[in-house]
């Protein structure tokens, strides 16, 4: 039951109609018996620095979850980071401190490789293939990179943000191969769907559906609609698929810890 005594969370995102972090969020934090409830937010990026300078000042406000596109932006305007937002400079949530500041952090990378885990898809040893370069990708491209994947291909609209993130990789990881590249699947035993295509109806598929090949394993970070129309294909061509919302459900968790303190 909400009070006066309930703490927020504000969930950042543009648009947020596709939303589904707050049911689950709000279903666990009362399953372990936190007194805190996560909002969404529709904010504008151009909107965003002036929001952000009235969280400060919010009293009974926990932090924030963060989503498409505010991950990179966020992570600029917290005080302080830890980890894996230090390391890759984009975080997804940010607890507010009692003076106002924010201190960010970033569990992409690791809900969606526990997500792969827990649903019985061993990554090591896997060809990725990753679609997107944004934020949420940045940290996936890491997590598959830490998790021991044998090589991973990045593949972006704009191939610049693709060899840049390639090199962030190579930076950490150096004994791995790991290359800019086309939106190609073939040869790619693990294809990750890092980006927004899916969320609405008529968008192009992220990667060649005729490159798919039978067994691999297609994942989303798209969790509306459940089942998007990659994976319906890639269903259809006999792949094995992982829908977007195990990449939340593995970091619930973290997120409540992170904002409860």
């Amino acid at each position: 039951m909400i009070s006066g005594k309930t703490k927020t969370v504000v969930h950042l995102a543009h648009p947020a109609d596709h939303l589904r972090t707050p049911g689950f969020f709000n279903a666990r934090a009362k399953e372990l018996g936190h007194d805190i409830v996560l909002v969404p937010w529709d904010v504008a990026p151009e909107d965003l620095g002036k929001t952000w300078q009235m969280l400060r000042k919010t009293n009974n406000l926990a932090g924030v979850v963060v989503t498409i596109p505010h991950k990179e932006t966020v992570a600029g305007l917290c005080d302080t980071l830890e980890d894996e937002a230090i390391a890759l400079d984009v975080c997804n949530v940010a607890r507010r401190m009692p003076d106002g500041r924010f201190h960010g952090a970033m569990f992409d990378g690791v809900g969606l490789t526990e997500g792969l885990i827990s649903q019985g898809h061993d990554i090591s040893g896997k060809h990725a293939l990753l679609v997107g370069a944004g934020g949420a990708a940045t940290a996936i491209a890491h997590a598959l990179a830490g998790r021991g994947v044998a090589s991973l291909r990045l593949a972006n609209r704009t191939h610049a943000k693709a060899e840049a993130l390639a090199a962030s990789v190579a930076a950490r990881f150096p004994d791995l191969d790991v290359q800019a590249a086309a939106a190609d699947a073939t040869g790619s035993d693990l294809i990750v769907n890092g980006t927004s295509l899916g969320m609405h109806a008529g968008e192009p598929l992220p990667v060649p559906m005729n490159t798919i090949q039978e067994n691999a394993v297609v994942a989303e970070v798209v969790m509306q609609p459940d089942e998007t129309e990659l994976l319906r294909q890639a269903r259809d061509r006999g792949a094995m698929i992982h829908k977007g919302v195990h990449m939340i459900r593995s970091q619930i968790d973290l997120l409540i810890e992170h904002l409860t303190g």
